[in-house]
């Protein structure tokens, strides 16, 4: 007689390198315009000035962010290259070292004996497969894709515009300078907690401490930049 057996599931973190730059474009779309509609808020007295100012600010830092996200990822595809060619240079050059660093890496995995010098044979016996297993199991890299640079500059660009949409659109709206900044700080906080929330669970953590701190640093960017703005514009009159 059979037992039920409970289906077994795995919650490992399944997120994609698209996800991270969501992550990273988001979170400053959200943060950084907001802090700077805060601030102005407490300096001007007109929300048009704040929303060109805003917009100003979302197309740089757009362009800044996804700038970024391009040069880092074509400078690790470089690295990668560049590792990729040195470790093609010792197995010519440093034959009999490699072959042992073989063996020591299966070693790790409990290989002994006729096992061991059979996976190690296998290994060397082709060159490219040789170097894709230096390059992993020894220098922990993966092989990039040559295409995310653009990919990458794209996503992180236009999240951060999708962040950055949230705080400024009231400013937009027929609303008193008072009323747009409450409705920016509402609706931002609001969206910074589900963004937070979201990022949890996708990063693995715990959802609600990465949604209450991930609305807790806009609240406190916003906050900071709005005295100080004030502070200033005081100073000045």
């Amino acid at each position: 007689m059979y037992r039920a057996v409970s289906s077994h599931r795995e919650t490992h973190f399944t997120g994609s390198e698209m996800v991270r730059d969501i992550v990273i474009g988001m979170s400053d779309g959200l943060t950084v315009p907001f802090a700077l509609a805060a601030g102005l808020s407490g300096a001007v007295a007109s929300g048009h000035v704040v929303l060109i100012a805003g917009i100003a600010e979302m197309a740089a830092g757009s362009i800044a962010m996804g700038l970024g996200g391009y040069l880092a990822a074509r400078s690790e595809h470089e690295s990668y290259v560049s590792e990729r060619a040195r470790e093609e240079g010792e197995i010519d050059t440093k034959r009999d070292a490699e072959i042992l660093e073989v063996r020591e890496v299966f070693q790790k995995y409990g290989l002994t004996g006729d096992a061991l010098e059979t996976a190690t044979s296998a290994i060397i016996s082709n060159r490219r497969t040789w170097v894709d297993f230096m390059m992993k199991e020894e220098l922990g890299l993966e092989e990039p894709d040559p295409k995310r640079a653009l990919r990458s500059a794209l996503t992180i660009g236009l999240a951060y515009i999708a962040g950055g949409i949230v705080p400024l659109t009231p400013y937009a709206l027929n609303l008193t300078l008072s009323q747009a900044l409450t409705w920016s700080v509402v609706l931002t906080l609001i969206a910074l907690f589900a963004f937070g929330a979201l990022k949890g669970r996708f990063t693995g953590s715990s959802v609600w401490k990465s949604a209450v701190q991930t609305m807790f640093v806009g609240a406190v960017a916003s906050g900071a930049a709005f005295l100080i703005a004030r502070l200033v514009s005081g100073m000045g009159a």
